[in-house]
């Protein structure tokens, strides 16, 4: 049997990043954390965490974080449930739900969508916030229930299922376009690479692929801004400051922005990996989000 008390302490160490916060959110002393780590490493015979400037969880450790969250999922939903609160209603619990998504995805169609399941049954979000070939990463480590991924093989103990195909167009401020036209009208591949591009972050790959794709070239050089935030993105295209991909939903509303090759776009394959597993709550965040993608994603092309 596991003890709840080591289990709790392991995640509040790994959840706060050390044996010190996680101390002061259990009220309780560095000892007793400590005692608590290293007496659930000897039941399981292994270690659960790497100690070092940060501490972080091993392949066990994580396991085991996922392992509490669900247990902790599943004992809030039998507790509304014995305390009158039933599927939904005033009288339920609020329950917490970690996810990682891609930026765009929740600016454009996670958040709109889920918005009213959330509040129907009291459920809390906490985000976190990736590029959509990594978010992955955070379902591995145990921190999040659930994540819109591109990676379509299913992670062990958890579900893979489809959602739509997020569809990406490149843009710039119509003086910026004019500046990559040739005397005759066409974009030139040398003058849009003399221009920056904007890019959400470093793990951002949808400028290259969109070079790859429609001009044949394979990772170029280009001077880049990094801006990773949504708003800040979109602000410094339609300044003027260079080109970037937005999703075909905010192109739609956005005036200011004007395509440099239209009709040509970048697909992602989205899929929502989530555990096999799951409590009532995240269950209904789960259909929640098929929905919404349903709702705001094109369809998948048949095979």
């Amino acid at each position: 049997m596991l003890d709840a008390r080591q289990l709790d302490a392991l995640a509040a160490v790994i959840e706060h990043g050390g044996f010190g916060p996680a101390a002061k959110a259990l009220s309780l002393t560095l000892a007793a954390v400590s005692l608590r780590i290293k007496a659930l490493e000897d039941q399981m015979g292994q270690r659960l965490l790497v100690r070092g400037k940060s501490v972080r969880a091993t392949a066990a450790g994580q396991a085991l974080l996922a392992h509490v969250k669900q247990v902790r999922m599943m004992e809030t939903d039998l507790l509304s449930g014995l305390q009158g609160g039933g599927a939904s209603g005033a009288g339920r619990r609020w329950q917490s739900l970690s996810v990682a998504i891609n930026a765009d995805s929740v600016a454009s169609w996670f958040l709109p969508g889920v918005a009213p399941v959330l509040q129907r049954h009291r459920l809390l979000l906490d985000i976190v916030i990736d590029d959509q070939d990594h978010t992955l990463d955070a379902l591995k480590s145990g921190e999040v229930m659930g994540c819109v991924t591109t990676l379509a093989q299913a992670m062990r103990g958890c579900v893979a299922e489809p959602l739509g195909v997020m569809r990406y167009r490149c843009v710039a401020s119509p003086a910026v376009v004019q500046r990559c036209r040739t005397p005759a009208g066409a974009i030139s591949p040398h003058k849009l690479l003399a221009q920056p591009a904007i890019i959400f972050n470093r793990k951002d790959a949808l400028q290259d692929d969109f070079l790859e794709q429609h001009f044949g070239l394979r990772q170029p050089r280009y001077p880049r801004h990094f801006a990773p935030a949504v708003d800040a993105f979109e602000v410094a295209i339609a300044q003027g400051m260079g080109w970037g991909m937005v999703p075909e939903q905010t192109l739609a509303h956005r005036q200011d922005l004007e395509e440099l090759l239209p009709g040509a776009t970048v697909d992602v394959v989205l899929y929502w990996q989530h555990w096999a597993h799951e409590s009532p709550s995240a269950q209904r965040l789960t259909a929640a989000v098929k929905a919404a993608a349903l709702a705001h994603l094109a369809p998948m092309a048949v095979a």
